[in-house]
């Protein structure tokens, strides 16, 4: 038979019951569930996040797109004026390109490096950001309790995700007020076959 709760959780829920039980029958706690995800996507602070991270490397990436469009009019030319050409220009050309798909795949990888040590980088400090949010909510609201991952139900009563979500509007520099929703920006693909 398959274990259905892991022991961590089973000794989780044991402690939280036993405070339940342990607290005096007039004391009510005040719990709420927060939807962290939520937080991460529709904070202005993620927005501003996400928008800065943008705008630091899509230089970058137009200048891969650039790159990539002027090797594709090379390799299109080698194989238009590859019957005229002598052997040796020929073996010379498709070097010359296959040595330049090389170097722009490796410029690719190097951007994508760069990019995800960023965006690390930026998450790991909005984390720390929500959650400190979460905790000043919650200590000015008197909640006993604030979970976020691991919930498998709530009701809506108990969701404060909304509340953090207006007070961290509330501290958002300006910019992120206006900043629109901005999917990740994705890197060109690499060149396939060179």
């Amino acid at each position: 038979m398959k274990r259905l709760i892991s022991t961590s959780s089973m000794a989780w829920m044991i402690a939280v019951a036993g405070t339940l039980v342990a607290l005096p029958a007039w004391a009510e706690l005040k719990i709420g569930v927060v939807d962290y995800g939520k937080l991460m996507e529709q904070s202005p602070q993620a927005k501003v996040v996400v928008e800065a991270i943008r705008t630091e490397f899509t230089p970058r990436q137009k200048d891969l797109q650039s790159q990539q469009t002027t090797l594709k009019t090379k390799e299109d030319k080698l194989q238009k004026d590859g019957a005229t050409m002598t052997e040796d220009q020929r073996t010379r050309a498709e070097k010359e390109l296959r040595d330049s798909y090389r170097e722009l795949s490796r410029k690719q990888q190097e951007v994508q490096d760069d990019f995800n040590a960023r965006r690390n980088e930026e998450m790991s400090r909005l984390q720390r950001t929500l959650i400190e949010e979460v905790r000043v909510y919650a200590k000015a609201q008197n909640f006993d309790l604030v979970i976020a991952d691991g919930v498998i139900y709530s009701t809506p009563t108990l969701d404060i995700t909304p509340a953090i979500l207006t007070a961290l509007t509330s501290h958002a520099p300006a910019a992120g007020k206006t900043a629109a929703p901005a999917p990740t920006p994705a890197l060109p693909a690499k060149p396939q076959g060179h």
